[in-house]
């Protein structure tokens, strides 16, 4: 199991923007765009790909990683619900990574605690 990341959330300027400020980097210098069905978001392996792809399955629009910012566009009216889900998502990104660690809470057996994260 690896260590969890600290994030700190922040509003955009626009209020279907939330911009995740992480205490590590995801990628280099590289800006790197997620949208549902995008090649990287569907099949890569990196570790911005399987965060992207987690944070549009919990109901991103959109997700733009830039070093260790994770920007994240959704409706408005979402962001209530989906803010959690989103900085959990984040925070244990690297705690079961990989097709063989089984990352996911139900393989692992245990219940994520996004109710308590508010």
């Amino acid at each position: 199991m690896g260590q969890p990341i600290t994030v700190t959330v922040r509003a955009g300027a626009s209020p279907d923007v939330r911009f995740f400020e992480c205490d590590r980097s995801f990628t280099s210098m590289a800006i790197e765009v997620y949208t549902p069905g995008s090649e990287a978001a569907v099949s890569g392996t990196r570790p911005p790909d399987v965060l992207a792809r987690r944070l549009l399955e919990v109901g991103a629009a959109k997700v733009t990683i830039y070093s260790n910012v994770v920007t994240v566009e959704a409706p408005p009216e979402a962001w209530p619900e989906l803010e959690p889900k989103v900085k959990h998502t984040i925070e244990h990104l690297f705690e079961f990574y990989g097709d063989e660690a089984g990352w996911s809470f139900d393989a692992r057996g245990v219940e994520p605690e996004i109710s308590k994260v508010q």
